[in-house]
């Protein structure tokens, strides 16, 4: 894989501290800002990281009624973020008007148009906890595919699953379809709160179009060596 196929996530920084981070990894070509980072900085990062040179994938997992939705992606598409992302368990008419939002806002914006990718199902969970929690007696993948096609079919440019997942989701669903990973951990890392996971190669040879790493690189002793690790 290269630098394009990898989505450092700001996850757990102020401001400064995610700009500093980005400038010192010249070779970086995405980011993400998440609820965390977006909460304490404000909309106004996603343009000061833009200016540095490098894509944002804006992960608010908005999930709310259709209206709601189509206000929020609008509103998130003219901050100029590339990547937006929806909970597809919104349903297939929020996520229409999500995409349909996108459009308008980026249009009216002069910006170029965002892919919105919808989330299937955290990393977060697994199968038992789906059951006891949630009531949900279907197995993860299989809800996961229901979701991916559900997005495909109202129009969302990807999906965000687990790189367990990849695989099932691009034998359905070619390129350019989206397939966007979180969980990717090095063999030795501590897997924290994310339990279904996979190398970074693993999961790009397993299909995904992208993966995304947060304290493995933001965390590490030299935050240079594990970007450059992921990427080589």
């Amino acid at each position: 894989m290269n630098s394009e196929n990898l989505i450092l996530a700001l996850d757990g920084m102020n401001k400064s501290e995610a700009l500093s981070m980005v400038s010192i990894l010249p070779e970086l070509k995405w980011v993400k800002v998440g609820l965390e980072l977006f909460v304490h900085s404000g909309p106004e990062i996603i343009s000061e990281l833009k200016e540095t040179g490098v894509k944002v994938f804006l992960d608010l997992k908005f999930h709310d009624i259709p209206e709601t939705m189509a206000r929020a992606c609008y509103q998130a598409s003219i901050t100029g973020a590339d990547l937006i992302s929806i909970h597809a368990c919104s349903g297939k008419y929020a996520m229409q008007k999500a995409v349909e939002a996108s459009i308008d806002g980026s249009n009216n914006a002069g910006l170029s148009i965002p892919k919105i990718l919808a989330v299937t199902v955290l990393t977060s969970w697994n199968d038992r906890a789906l059951g006891s929690d949630l009531l949900i007696n279907q197995a993860i993948n299989k809800r996961v595919e229901h979701f991916a096609q559900l997005s495909n079919e109202a129009g969302v440019g990807g999906c965000i699953c687990s790189p367990l997942e990849v695989e099932q989701l691009r034998n359905i669903f070619p390129v350019p379809f989206e397939l966007v990973t979180p969980g990717i951990r090095n063999k030795d890392d501590t897997l924290s709160d994310q339990v279904r996971t996979m190398t970074a190669s693993q999961a790009i040879n397993s299909g995904a179009s992208k993966i995304v790493v947060g304290r493995p690189i933001t965390k590490a002793l030299d935050p240079i060596s594990s970007f450059n690790s992921f990427c080589n």
